[in-house]
């Protein structure tokens, strides 16, 4: 019997093209952009391992995610594989497909997604799981794995979102945990070797194989014990149908030598109009400051630099082969690579007077120097400076463990201000652990600091200064994993206390701009990241309640999402609250506890005891190692990319 991946699917244009003129943005539907790659369903030699990648947000988000676009390239390159992508419809294109009863389908060919053999999903934050609903309900595929049909394709879900993936255990079948672009090759491989043999077991058959090769964490795979009074996790393990054969501890992926994996080497180039549209090197992946919020920074490590030679190989291919006029240098904290210098003066060099332009979309405050600053105007543009003190605060930047003073601070937008820059913008979070008041109010006086430093080294009054401050929601794998979230009331409390206080001070306050995210959407987000498998009827409840794009705040529902949580979670005994502004103990069983990402879990838990006394840990690339496991555990090590 011939398979159905082995039968090319029908190309849905035309079907696509009657939907186009009543729905908005129709160019994002159509495809077809510079560098994207249509490839013949089957191989000359045999039959094709088919990929969908995707992005469970709009197009305009998605397309420049630099994840998927590397792994597009990279599955393409093989002879026995093809890729492309798939975005989630906009609420007007959705219902248009439903009533037409058109399947979610590929931007690169139209083909309908059921047709492929694994779905992969970038989540790149927990705002995005109601949009994979959506997709996977519009694909035909089923919301819930274990009522799938074996002609249905894997769901495997990766990205920094997917460090927790158990809210989403009933909807996927695997996760991938760390790096892609070796995983992805070896799922291929183990795929098409399973299809040769026969497809043994169906599609347990393969989720078998993917998992006890370590692959893949199968949600399904294992059960979840609880405890009936204390309602806590007593136990995830693995099921009775496949305990004692061998099942390894799920462990994150991790690619070294980045200088071997320069992609993407011919970037797509979008026709529709995306949130960044620029040339993306990434210079370095992993950050060892020990930020003690940051769930990227730890679940990244350890700290892999690329070459500067190989950073400007990358930006020269990648410029020719896009015609892009800017170069954004991207990772976790840009100007930290130890050969920026060296890096953004050879850029400048070699694009002096073509009108191409850097970018640092990350920079720390004492990363930031005079060199950098003037490499980065030689381009004949002055791109916008971020800076990020986090806490508001000297103690709450101890507490975080962000060793930036004000001091710091101020001598940065000098130095800033003084090369001709007007405008700086600052970001903080509000919520903190140990937080209180006067440490939000704190906020004002730094920015007032700003604005007087910056009419002091420019003699202008024309100085600008925007502070950005998000609630902090505490994150999986971070040592801030065990905190309280503040409640909505106390954010908001404290973010209309730092409006008084910027006000208060009538000589800077028109030059001072206030965007504060309010408190009750964080604690949606904050459900969704420390959530375990019960928090999955949730999703769905929302989902079915019209939940869509909740990142988006035109379109977020929070009244359906607190609904649907009062109604699955009440009859069990718990609530929102239960699962965000809970501190948890050391002996509790944290949803994610049996995931292997390198971290030792006494380490991390020493330095949440650190944190409230404001003790500080140092960045190991400079004062040696202390122990967090990543690199003992994982067998890995920093790369430094200048010798």
């Amino acid at each position: 019997m011939t398979q159905p991946s082995a039968i090319e699917p029908p190309r849905l244009t035309d079907r696509l093209e009657a939907l186009l003129t009543g729905v908005q943005g129709p160019v994002q539907y159509i495809g077809g952009e510079v560098n994207a790659q249509v490839k013949d369903w089957q191989a000359a030699a045999g039959e094709r391992v088919h990929w969908v990648l995707a992005f469970p947000d709009a197009y305009a988000v998605g397309q420049p995610n630099l994840g998927l676009a590397m792994l597009y390239e990279i599955l393409n390159e093989r002879e026995d594989a093809l890729a492309e992508r798939a975005y989630a419809p906009w609420p007007d294109m959705e219902q248009a497909m439903r009533r037409a009863g058109l399947p979610w389908f590929t931007l690169d060919a139209h083909r309908p997604v059921n047709r492929f053999d694994l779905l992969g999903v970038s989540l790149s934050t927990e705002l995005g799981y109601s949009n994979l609903l959506t997709c996977l309900d519009l694909a035909g595929i089923g919301l819930h794995q274990a009522d799938r049909p074996d002609s249905a394709p894997l769901v495997i879900v990766g990205g920094h979102a997917a460090f927790n993936p158990e809210p989403l255990a009933d909807f996927i079948d695997g996760a991938v945990l760390g790096d892609g672009e070796e995983v992805v090759g070896r799922i291929t491989d183990v795929t098409r070797d399973w299809r040769a043999a026969g497809r043994p077991g169906g599609r347990d058959g393969l989720l078998w194989e993917l998992a006890h090769r370590d692959l893949l964490y199968v949600p399904s795979l294992y059960q979840v014990s609880y405890d009936p009074v204390s309602h806590q996790i007593t136990q995830v393990a693995p099921s009775g149908s496949v305990a004692g054969r061998g099942l390894p501890v799920p462990t994150k992926q991790t690619v070294q030598d980045l200088d071997r994996w320069q992609y993407p080497k011919a970037p797509l180039v979008p026709f529709a109009e995306t949130v960044h549209e620029r040339l993306s090197v990434e210079i370095f992946r992993g950050c060892t400051r020990g930020c003690r919020f940051c769930q990227a920074g730890f679940i990244t490590r350890p700290v892999r630099e690329r070459s500067p030679e190989t950073i400007a190989q990358m930006a020269r291919r990648g410029l020719a082969a896009t015609g892009f006029d800017e170069v954004g240098l991207l990772s976790l904290s840009s100007a930290d690579h130890t050969g920026i210098g060296r890096i953004a003066k050879n850029l400048a060099d070699e694009y002096q007077g073509t009108q191409v332009g850097l970018s640092l979309p990350s920079t720390r405050v004492d990363a930031f120097n005079v060199t950098l600053a003037e490499e980065l105007l030689r381009g004949g543009r002055r791109p916008g400076l971020t800076f990020a003190p986090e806490g508001g605060s000297e103690r709450m930047r101890r507490v975080i463990n962000k060793q930036v003073t004000e001091a710091d601070l101020l001598d940065t937008v000098a130095t800033a201000f003084g090369h001709g820059w007007r405008s700086v913008k600052l970001y903080f979070m509000c919520g903190l652990p140990t937080e209180e008041e006067a440490d939000v109010t704190q906020i004002a006086t730094l920015a007032q600091a700003v604005i007087r430093r910056g009419r002091e080294v420019t003699g202008s009054r024309d100085i600008r200064c925007t502070i950005s401050i998000g609630p902090f929601v505490p994150k999986a794998h971070t040592s801030f994993q065990w905190a309280a979230q503040a409640p909505a009331e106390v954010v908001d409390a404290r973010l209309a206390a730092l409006r008084a206080a910027i006000l208060a001070d009538r000589p800077t306050a028109r030059a001072i701009t206030l965007r504060a995210a309010p408190g009750r959407p964080a604690q949606l987000e904050g459900l969704l990241a420390r959530g375990d498998r019960r928090v999955g009827a949730v999703i769905e409840r929302a989902w079915r309640g019209g939940a869509r794009f909740d990142g988006w705040r035109e379109h977020l529902k929070l009244d359906v999402w607190e609904a649907a949580a009062r109604s699955v979670l009440e009859p069990q005994g718990l609530s929102q609250e239960w699962y965000t502004q809970r501190e948890r103990g050391w002996d509790e069983v944290l949803p994610w506890d049996h995931f292997e990402t390198g971290l030792d879990r006494d380490w991390l838990w020493d330095d949440w005891e650190a944190a409230k006394d404001g003790g500080g840990v140092e960045d190991c690339r400079w004062a040696g190692c202390y122990d967090c496991g990543v690199c003992t555990t994982l067998g890995t090590a920093i790369q430094i990319g200048v010798g």
